[in-house]
């Protein structure tokens, strides 16, 4: 059986009581996928329904097969009746993709935000749409011994580095993919068989890690996520994204941090993910291609002057781009995915002191400066949102 989720959604047929029902049961499954479990008490505390509500609604959810009930997982023992935890049912999986200019990244992601198995296929030049279409069918039909005899599919997700028509998910332009008016998600939709959705990457990963990682709970929330593509901008405003008019706000990365830079391919001078560039640091580090947990490595044990004078050079210009959107936004918290994320544990004192210089908004309060938390997850579990979306809003209907 594959969950399908529907691509736009909308107000269902039914009566009031049943409409209500719906309401109760996709706020329910909404708290359980994003805090990955909680206890019925916990579930009766933060919706305000009734214990007997919260009941009928986790008995529906367990029957449709998207939540089970288990002992507390931490272990920790309680006077009194044992309260269980209602999970969500990491065998409701999603199927994202991240394609990138030096690799295609695939996950299988089950409700709650668990990364079940991630494949990174290297590509030995940047791929064209056909040629990505090709490479994830080939992975995901590598895995469809395992999908099929365990896994419900609520539809596919995928984080393009580049704008994107959320609502029929072509690529208006990925400039370091080089593709333009590009149909992918229409094309991966034809050769896997499931419905896709798709949207741009750093803005999922902002969402993603607001709902799942240092940025849970946090109102006001600037996010930079650093890849081969170059920067990209996630805002998080008032607990809601900011997408702007045609969904396309948070081009963070083309912010001029540099009069004297170089010119960007979008023709001005000096933009961030120009000065603060991945290959940059791979060119003085003499290495053609690196995960996370390698770049950290070589960042951190090198000695070399030309790496440590690159080093503190991008860490300079990053605090001129993280100052000015501390300055614009005056957020609580930044958070530096991929590269940036790099960065920042080699030089987390020097960043945060340029910043603070910098900053206006650091007379009223002290701007956090945080690692994204899910690292090499983060794209992944922000692109799985998008095929989970259906499901959370409306499970019942979509489940069954």
């Amino acid at each position: 059986m594959h969950v399908t989720a529907p691509p736009h959604l909308g107000t269902r047929g039914g009566t009031n009581n049943d409409q209500l029902r719906r309401h109760n049961l996709s706020m329910v499954m909404r708290l359980l996928h994003h805090a990955g479990g909680c206890s019925r008490a916990e579930l009766t505390k933060r919706t305000g329904l009734t214990r007997s509500t919260i009941g009928a609604l986790v008995t529906e959810l367990a029957a449709l097969g998207l939540a089970y009930e288990s002992e507390d997982p931490s272990g920790e023992k309680r006077v009194g009746r044992p309260s269980l935890h209602v999970i969500p049912s990491p065998r409701v999986a999603a199927i994202a993709v991240n394609p990138d200019i030096d690799a295609i990244n695939v996950g299988l992601v089950g409700l709650g935000g668990q990364v079940i198995r991630r494949i990174r296929f290297d590509t030995m030049r940047v791929p064209t749409v056909k040629e990505a279409v090709n490479a994830v069918q080939a992975i995901v039909t590598s895995m469809r011994g395992e999908i099929d005899s365990g896994y419900s599919i609520a539809g596919v997700g995928v984080a393009i580095p580049g704008l994107v028509n959320s609502a029929d998910g072509r690529v208006l332009i990925a400039p370091h993919l080089k593709w333009k008016n590009a149909k992918f998600a229409e094309s991966l939709a034809a050769a896997l068989e499931y419905p896709v959705y798709a949207g741009n990457d750093a803005s999922l990963g902002a969402m993603a890690e607001s709902l799942f990682g240092v940025g849970r709970g946090v109102g006001d929330m600037v996010y930079l996520n650093g890849s081969a593509s170059g920067v990209g901008g996630g805002l998080i405003i008032g607990g809601s994204p900011l997408r702007g008019t045609s969904g396309y706000a948070g081009e963070l990365g083309h912010t001029l941090v540099n009069s004297r830079g170089e010119k960007c391919y979008c023709g001005r001078v000096g933009c961030l993910e120009t000065e603060v560039n991945l290959q940059r640091l791979l060119n003085v580090l003499s290495l053609s291609r690196v995960d996370q947990d390698e770049l950290d490595v070589a960042l951190g044990v090198s000695q070399d002057p030309r790496v440590l004078d690159e080093v503190g050079r991008q860490i300079d210009l990053l605090s001129e781009g993280i100052s000015n959107f501390v300055n614009m936004f005056d957020p609580e918290l930044v958070v530096l995915g991929g590269f940036l994320g790099s960065l920042l544990t080699v030089g987390r004192e020097r960043l945060a002191q340029a910043v603070s210089v910098r900053s206006l908004s650091s007379v009223g309060h002290e701007v956090r400066i945080e690692r994204s938390e899910l690292r090499s997850r983060l794209m992944l579990v922000g692109a799985a949102e998008l095929a989970f979306a259906g499901l959370l809003s409306d499970p019942a209907g979509v489940a069954r």
